[in-house]
């Protein structure tokens, strides 16, 4: 995707052949600022942060923080550290445990000696693949869209409806539930995107906004709330979200607030897709609730807001008052009864065991447990 005309990925290998780059998502959209992470605590505080965050993305994120790891220790001690470093960082996106799963997996095979090359290899194929399989996400998204109901009639543009940043921000290009929206645009499909602002860390007004602004696609920001009323007045043809984790039953972890607006899609009979990359999905758990474990942030998050005040300087203000007590749950999770469709890099499947299992033969979705 574009960063002022500029295609530009979320993630990179620097030119010295070792060290990292990223876009520091925390500035956006205000500043456009690039960090270099040079150690496996660099990366670590870069995830834990949200410098880098969307699953796709800090699964990606993490592999090249094993390559760093790699790059100053080859030992199995210092694999098995990163791994346990890397694991605690957030706890909801399932990615996470499967790229360091995957690099483990690759790193043990090999003798220590050759651990940084095959390192730095796997990461960047980690990498590819997501580009890969978000592009997968998008042709298969874009049928849908093509096949789309629209509530204005046959001249106007597709109103698309989206919560939290599901971008190429927060995969390494494409992006899951935006991909299709992407790749709409560029084929001059006429298409325009209701953004939620997605409180409390505003990844929809900041990120999702800035980003598809960056690519001139046409959509316009509202309260996280003015969704429902949208779809009672006929203004959604569809809504499209991403996954942080997805059961192997089709239950879908997303940014909080995703529930609510699946019930008000349902109320309004407005589908509702999810864009998952078979890595978000979880084939250990049966279902969402009361078994994906759900982070919880800083009350910070929800007391104050960060913008440029009037000499364009970045500031943070309190919203909330001091006395306040504060609660910051970050996701929740949206039973699969509610999900019209997966969009899956391999084709989009009902939100059932059966149908994921016909996508993905070789996970066997039987044993889970939850």
């Amino acid at each position: 995707m574009k960063v002022q005309g500029t295609p530009t990925r979320t993630i990179w290998l620097n030119d010295d052949g070792w060290s990292v780059g990223i876009i520091d998502q925390t500035k956006l959209p205000h500043r456009f600022e690039t960090l270099t992470l040079g150690t496996l605590a660099d990366v670590a505080a870069a995830i834990g942060d949200m410098l880098v965050r969307g699953a796709p993305l800090i699964g990606a994120a993490a592999a090249y923080g094993v390559a760093l790891a790699m790059h100053a220790d080859t030992s199995d001690a210092a694999l098995k550290k990163a791994c346990r470093v890397l694991m605690a960082t957030r706890p909801t996106a399932i990615n996470l445990r499967w790229a360091l799963d995957d690099m483990a997996g690759h790193l043990g095979r090999v003798p220590a000696r050759k651990r940084m090359a095959v390192a730095y290899a796997r990461a960047a194929t980690i990498a590819d693949d997501d580009v890969a399989q978000n592009a997968a996400i998008a042709r298969h998204g874009l049928a849908l869209f093509e096949a789309a109901k629209r509530r204005g009639g046959p001249g106007a543009p597709l109103n698309v409806l989206t919560h939290c940043n599901a971008g190429w921000l927060a995969t390494v290009d494409w992006g899951t539930a935006l991909g299709p929206v992407y790749m709409a645009h560029d084929l001059g499909f006429p298409i325009h995107v209701w953004v939620d602002e997605t409180r409390p860390r505003n990844q929809g007004a900041s990120l999702t906004a800035w980003e598809l602004g960056q690519h001139g696609v046409p959509h316009t920001v509202i309260v996280d709330n003015a969704g429902g009323h949208l779809m009672q007045a006929g203004e959604v043809d569809l809504c499209i979200v991403g996954s942080d984790r997805t059961t192997a039953n089709g239950d879908v972890c997303n940014k909080i607030g995703t529930y609510l607006k699946a019930l008000a899609a349902f109320d309004n009979d407005v589908p509702f897709y999810v864009a998952v990359p078979g890595t978000s999905i979880d084939w250990a758990l049966r279902e969402g609730v009361g078994h994906i474990p759900i982070e919880e942030r800083d009350g910070g998050e929800v007391a104050s807001v960060t913008g440029l005040d009037e000499d364009g300087r970045m500031t943070t203000v309190r919203l909330t008052p001091a006395s306040s007590p504060l609660r910051n749950i970050a996701f929740d999770v949206t039973p699969a009864r509610l999900v019209t469709g997966l969009i899956t890099e391999r084709g989009i499947a009902e939100a059932s065991m059966e149908s994921l299992a016909e996508l993905y033969p070789e996970h066997d979705p039987k044993g889970a447990t939850g």
